[in-house]
């Protein structure tokens, strides 16, 4: 597996896939072809049908027109190219309009881009387990922790980046909790958060607790949708859960940065580890690989902190992504708002709730998280493409949008 800093990346929402991955391929076509006369660019199946919404448009020639050229968008939301259904094709044009070079590239979860046949760009293979099992095998057998084998295996200088992905966590949080007001987009939704953080506050105990988690996750996840600087945890649709949960039990808990920072690391050997084996992308397996992957990492890292053995964290990430178990990616009018705001919400109490559950056990149980990452990738990979970020069933389909 590569490092975590491959799945925690810092920037503007509101889609890895279609906003954050689309920009980064532009950035890296336009190195090497800026004596372009133009450029066209080409948005095939999941990346087309959802990419206004997703503001995949405007990355790109936010990218591109930095060369001062005229940038045209091709949509093809009916073809599918085989090896990932976020597909484009970027060509620079000469003088008289003809194309002079062409490059195809995917943008496959996470923020991350990849070309078929090629491996995978950012760092290398640095990690020697990629299974749950192996990893809580390892820690079993030398008494070490999984955030020790982040450690281990990243080296110093992973805390140090940790450090920046928890500062603009919280960034985000309180960002989010200070704004009011309405989304962007043609849904007119309300902003939230400042909303129950404030009804949260006048209630005493549990549901004090539920109504600041909702408040945290929600807060994120509407600065996602807004277009502003988020964490990807796995992905931007997902980036409320975790530090809803963390930001909860940070300011709650009186855990300290370090125990943050540790707790950062494993939730991101967890989220590695489904990225490595299976997906992370809503256009391939639906929404389980992004809000259930979230929850599993909040699960697990919420474990950590409250004390959870080795077996006890990997029960709690395998209870976060196993209740989400085929869940579909439908985002109404192709925005990351309606249901992916709420989910996110929902997924922080339910990542607070494993790590409950996962205590009261010895860590034992029958179904282990490697055996459900396997599932939870078949499960995708069965999912009509209707259900997977194409905005075309479930949720989405047939929504009349308000005036």
């Amino acid at each position: 597996m590569k490092s975590i800093r491959e799945l925690y990346r810092i920037g503007l929402g509101p889609s890895s896939s279609h906003t954050m991955g689309p920009r980064t391929a532009a950035e890296k076509f336009l190195t090497t072809h800026k004596g372009a006369a133009g450029f066209e660019v080409t948005l095939y199946g999941s990346l087309a049908a959802t990419g206004k919404g997703h503001m995949t448009d405007v990355a790109i020639i936010d990218a591109l027109e930095q060369a001062g050229v005229p940038v045209n968008i091709v949509w093809k939301p009916d073809i599918f190219l085989p090896y990932h259904p976020n597909g484009m094709t970027f060509k620079s044009l000469n003088s008289a309009g003809l194309p002079e070079d062409e490059w195809t590239v995917y943008s496959v979860g996470g923020g991350a881009i990849e070309e078929e046949g090629k491996a995978r760009e950012g760092q290398a293979e640095i990690y020697d387990r990629d299974t749950m099992t192996s990893i809580l095998q390892y820690c079993e057998r030398t008494g070490r922790c999984y955030w020790e084998y982040v450690d281990q295996c990243e080296g110093e200088g992973i805390w140090e980046y940790l450090a920046e992905i928890w500062k603009a966590m919280k960034e985000a949080v309180e960002r989010g909790l200070e704004t009011e007001g309405r989304l962007p987009g043609p849904l007119n939704l309300r902003r939230k958060a400042h909303t129950y953080k404030v009804k949260a506050e006048g209630y005493k105990d549990n549901l004090r607790t539920r109504g600041l988690v909702f408040a945290y996750a929600l807060a994120v996840s509407e600065e996602n949708a807004s277009g502003h600087k988020i964490v990807t945890a796995p992905t931007c649709g997902s980036c409320g859960v975790v530090p809803g949960v963390l930001y909860h039990l940070w300011k709650s808990r009186d855990f300290s940065e370090k125990q943050i920072l540790r707790a950062l690391a494993t939730a991101g050997l967890v989220g590695n580890i489904v990225k490595h084996n299976a997906s992370i992308s809503g256009a391939e397996v639906g929404c389980q690989g992004e809000v259930g992957v979230a929850c599993a990492m909040a699960s697990a890292a919420a474990s950590q902190l409250f004390g959870g053995s080795p077996a006890q964290i990997e029960y709690a990430a395998e209870m976060g992504l196993e209740h989400h178990l085929g869940m579909t990616c439908d985002p109404v009018c192709g925005l990351v708002q309606i249901p992916c705001i709420e989910r996110n919400a929902y997924a922080a109490a339910r990542a607070l709730d494993a790590n409950i559950y996962a205590s009261f056990t010895d860590g034992s149980h029958r179904v282990s998280f490697d055996k459900l990452v396997k599932v939870m990738k078949e499960t995708g990979h069965d999912l009509p493409s209707l259900y997977k970020e194409t905005a075309a069933g479930g949720l989405a389909k047939d929504y009349k949008q308000m005036d």
